[in-house]
C-alpha cells in the first residue's frame, strides 16, 4: 500500500560508481550485460550522466582508492584483486566529470579525494576548477585513506599513520583548503572591468598565511571564487574519530548498515555529537545509506535474476576486498573459521561491523570466511534488496520509517542495467509514494538540490557550519575580514575542545 504523498519527504538519491569495473561487485564485469569495463572511454560516463539526469538522480558519486587491494594472503599481494579485476586497474575520477556535466544540465557529482594524495593548494585548485566547469554541481568526499599500499606509494615509502593521526590530518588539510578557496578571495574581487584594464582588483586577494602542524600555506588561492564558494563537503566513516570529523565538516555523510536499526543507531550518534559539540542543527547533516537493488517485474524474476548475478561472483576478489577494507588478512583464517575481534588501522568501523552482533542478526550468527566472502559479491558492504518495483519500495520505505535516513547511494550489480530498472521501473513508485522528487529545481548547485534554496545565503553552508565565517564577503574591509576570522578560530577552537 503506498503512503499519502503529503506525509513524504523526497529522499535524496545518488548513484554509486568507480572509475574501475565491478566496483561493490567483484566479478560481476564478466555478466554479458555489464559495460562496466568500459570505464575508461568518455562515452561509458556520458551515457550514464545522461541516463541518471532522465531519472533526476541528486548526483552520482564517485568512490576512490589510490592503491590496490593486496592485504590478502599477502602482504603486498596484488594477485586476487588483478585477477578478479577487484577494484584494480581503477582510474582518477574526476576526468571524467567534466564531460558528464557537459552532456547534463542538473546531474551534481560526488568525488572521493584523499588528503594524504596532494598538496591542499594543488588541490584547492582542482577542486575549484571542477565547480567552476560544472556550475557548482560538486561536491568533495573527504577521506582519510585506509591502504598501505596507497601509502608506501604517496608517502616516499612510508607506512599509513594510525587512524586517529590521520584524522587530525585531515582536519587541518580542510582547514587550509577552507581558506584558500573562502578567505583569499572577496566575493567581489573579480571584476572584468574593459575600461580600466582591472581584471581582479588585488586589494581584494589576500595571503591566507596558514601555519599548523602539518601544512605551511601562505596562499593566496590561484583561482578565483567559485559559484557554490565551497563544493558540497562529503564524508564516510563511522569510528569515534570519522563522527566526530563529521559531525564538524560534513553536509552529507555516507554509511553503510546492514539492518535499518542499526543504521538509526548510527544516524542518532552522528546528529546527537552535531548538535552538541558543535551547535549543528539536525537537518544540518544529511545521512545517505549504501543500497543495491535487483529488480524486475515479478519477484520470482527478481529472485532469478539475482541468483543469476550471484553466479558470476569473485570469491576471491571479495576475499582481496574485505581483506583490503578491514585490514585482515582474510587468507589466514580457514573457510569456516568465525573472524576473531581484531585489531586494524584500515577502516576501524568496518573491523567492528565485521566482529560485532549488528541489531537484527539471529543470535549465534558465525561470521566465518566463507560467510562474508559470499555476502559481499553482490553490493559489497551494503544490503541487497531483490523484488518487484512495489517490494523495493516497501522495503525502502520501511528503512526510512525505521532509521529516519535521507537518502541511499545506489550500487549497481551490473552497470548500466541496475541504473536502468531503478529509473524506469523504481523511481516511479517511489515518486507514486512522495519519496523522490518529480523534477529537478530550477538553476540548482549541488547544495540546493540537497537543502533547498532556502536560508541566510542560498547555496553557501550554513551559520552552523566551521567554514560559515571563513568566507570573505563583498563590501568587507580586508581590516574587519581578518578581525572577524580571529573569532571564528577562537569559536571553533573552544568547540573543538569541548568534551560530550
Amino acid at each position: 500500500m503506498t503512503t499519502a504523498r503529503n506525509e513524504r519527504k523526497p529522499l535524496i538519491i545518488n548513484a554509486f560508481a568507480m572509475a574501475t569495473s565491478g566496483h561493490q561487485s567483484p566479478g560481476l564485469w564478466k555478466h554479458p550485460e555489464d559495460k562496466s569495463p568500459e570505464y575508461n572511454t568518455i562515452e561509458y560516463w556520458t551515457n550514464l550522466a545522461e541516463l541518471l539526469e532522465r531519472g533526476k538522480f541528486h548526483s552520482v558519486f564517485f568512490a576512490d582508492v589510490l592503491g590496490g587491494y593486496d592485504v590478502y594472503n599477502g602482504p603486498q599481494n596484488i594477485t586476487a584483486a588483478a585477477t578478479s579485476g577487484a577494484q584494480w586497474p581503477v582510474n582518477e575520477p574526476s576526468a571524467v566529470v567534466a564531460a558528464m556535466a557537459a552532456v547534463t544540465t542538473n546531474l551534481s557529482f560526488g568525488i572521493t579525494f584523499s588528503t594524504i594524495s596532494e598538496a591542499p593548494y594543488h588541490f584547492a585548485r582542482r577542486l575549484a576548477t571542477l565547480d567552476h566547469l560544472t556550475e557548482g554541481r560538486v561536491g568533495w568526499n573527504v577521506v582519510s585513506s585506509y591502504l598501505e599500499s596507497g601509502s608506501r606509494n604517496l608517502l616516499n615509502g612510508a607506512a599509513l599513520p594510525p587512524h586517529e593521526e590521520r584524522y587530525l590530518h585531515a582536519e587541518e588539510y580542510l582547514q587550509v583548503v577552507y581558506q584558500l578557496v573562502l578567505a583569499s578571495w572577496r566575493d567581489d574581487a573579480v571584476v572584468k572591468d574593459r575600461k580600466t584594464g582591472v581584471y581582479s582588483e588585488p586589494s581584494r586577494i589576500r595571503e591566507i598565511n596558514f601555519e599548523g602542524e602539518y601544512f605551511k600555506v601562505p596562499g593566496p588561492n590561484i583561482t578565483e571564487p567559485t559559484p557554490q564558494r565551497l563544493p558540497v563537503i562529503l564524508q564516510a566513516g563511522t569510528s569515534k574519530a570519522g563522527i566526530n570529523f563529521a559531525a564538524k565538516n560534513a553536509e552529507a555523510v555516507f554509511l553503510a548498515a546492514f539492518t535499518p536499526e542499526s543504521l538509526r543507531e548510527k544516524i542518532k550518534e552522528i546528529r546527537r555529537v552535531a548538535a552538541e559539540k558543535y551547535g549543528r542543527e539536525d537537518d544540518a547533516v544529511k545521512a545517505i545509506q549504501l543500497i543495491t537493488t535487483v529488480i524486475a517485474e515479478t519477484h520470482e524474476e527478481a529472485e532469478a535474476k539475482y541468483e543469476e548475478y550471484k553466479s558470476y561472483g569473485d570469491l576471491e576478489g571479495a576475499q582481496a576486498l574485505l581483506s583490503g577494507w578491514s585490514g585482515i588478512d582474510f587468507g589466514k583464517y580457514g573457510y569456516d573459521e568465525e573472524l576473531g575481534d581484531v585489531e586494524s588501522n584500515a577502516v576501524k568501523s568496518f573491523v567492528e561491523a565485521l566482529t560485532q552482533k549488528a541489531t537484527g542478526e539471529p543470535e549465534g550468527l558465525r561470521k566465518t570466511r566463507e560467510y562474508l566472502a559470499n555476502k559481499v559479491t553482490i553490493g559489497g558492504v551494503g544490503p541487497v534488496i531483490f523484488g518487484t518495483p512495489v517490494e523495493v519500495a516497501d522495503e525502502l520505505e520501511r528503512w526510512v520509517d525505521i532509521s529516519g535516513v535521507d537518502g541511499f547511494n545506489f550500487a549497481y550489480a551490473v552497470s548500466p542495467g541496475s541504473f536502468e530498472t531503478i529509473v524506469d521501473l523504481l523511481l516511479p513508485e517511489l515518486r507514486l509514494r512522495g519519496l523522490a522528487w518529480e523534477d529537478y529545481p530550477a538553476s540548482s548547485t549541488f547544495r540546493e538540490s540537497i537543502f533547498g534554496n532556502g536560508g541566510i545565503e542560498p547555496g553557501f553552508v550554513r551559520p552552523s557550519h566551521p567554514a560559515y565565517g571563513l568566507r570573505w564577503r563583498a563590501g568587507v574591509t580586508r581590516k574587519e575580514f581578518e578581525q572577524s576570522l580571529e573569532e571564528v578560530r577562537l569559536k571553533w577552537e573552544e568547540a573543538s575542545n569541548r568534551l560530550i
